[in-house]
């Protein structure tokens, strides 16, 4: 990710402000190109297949070849077998409900009427080889699920600190638990609320904020998204006035170019206006000019 910030025209006061050039402020993440990642996937995930194979052989039922993946211990082995096994027999299985070994009985109560019969599983997987291309490519795809939301937080920290070298930004820069608000607040009514980091001078909190890296969202999923922002920014906001923290500070950063696509944008702009100067909604080449120490403690 590269990010520079554009030559800025004018004073921008407003996330609105930047829509007429949006796209000069939006940062890219790195991606891979197919087929050259074939090679690495097979490698990754033949054992994978091997393994699901084996169990699929001595499997009598659907329902058996899923509570026998529920039964390895090694968690990345397991959810990778429950990927496969969604593609042959349950697709239309949440992959995160599979995920969940404690569910495997009520999954198959609730799911397994549905699921492709064994006999038929068998047969479609040995009509494909080992390694499969195909399959291989698709579970290389979840791969790195996170990794770009990863990658804005750590380059959003690292900025902060050389920007305002007297903030304290806390909070997972990659992969780790989020913030719960009861952390921070311990009276309020939702404790385990996920924040993404916090900022603090001497031990005082300025801001509370939450990070996203939008690769390619719209409709529902951008709806869902913002609307999710809107009801938590209405909450944080009452629950300062309560509470007579006035000066704490909501950050929404959000980068990708699925801000591009459909009213995202506007959403976005119309969350910052609700906050009445207390919201401040950025990607990370806007970091720079729109958080300052005047506004964190205005």
């Amino acid at each position: 990710m590269t990010i520079t910030s554009p030559s800025v025209p004018g004073p921008r006061s407003s996330f609105a402000d930047y829509r007429a050039d949006a796209a000069n402020w939006i940062t890219l993440a790195g991606g891979e190109y197919y087929p050259d990642i074939l090679p690495d996937a097979c490698e990754l995930y033949k054992p994978v297949l091997v393994l699901f194979g084996q169990i699929l052989k001595r499997s009598e039922s659907s329902q058996a070849l899923f509570m026998s993946i529920c039964e390895l211990r090694e968690t990345w082995m397991r959810i990778q077998l429950a990927r496969v096994f969604r593609k042959y027999v349950s697709p239309s299985t949440p992959v995160e409900m599979l995920k969940g070994k404690r569910k495997a009985t009520t999954i198959c109560e609730q799911f397994g009427s549905g699921f492709r019969p064994i006999d038929q599983v068998q047969s479609a997987f040995e009509s494909r080889p080992i390694p499969d291309e195909a399959l291989c490519a698709v579970l290389w795809e979840y791969k790195d699920r996170g990794k770009k939301g990863y990658d804005l937080t750590e380059k959003f920290f690292s900025l902060i600190r050389r920007h305002l070298p007297n903030v304290t930004v806390k909070g997972p820069e990659r992969a780790g638990k989020d913030i719960l608000l009861g952390s921070i607040w311990p009276e309020y009514k939702r404790p385990k609320y996920p924040v993404d980091f916090v900022f603090e001078r001497d031990a005082s909190l300025l801001a509370i904020g939450f990070a996203r890296y939008d690769g390619d969202r719209g409709g529902a999923q951008e709806d869902d998204r913002t609307g999710g922002y809107h009801g938590a920014a209405a909450e944080v906001l009452a629950y300062a006035v309560t509470e007579n923290l006035r000066k704490v500070k909501l950050i929404f950063l959000n980068d990708g170019p699925g801000l591009l696509l459909g009213s995202m944008w506007s959403d976005y702009a119309a969350l910052e206006e609700i906050g009445n100067g207390r919201i401040m909604v950025c990607t990370l080449r806007m970091v720079t000019q729109r958080i300052t120490m005047h506004w964190l403690e205005s």
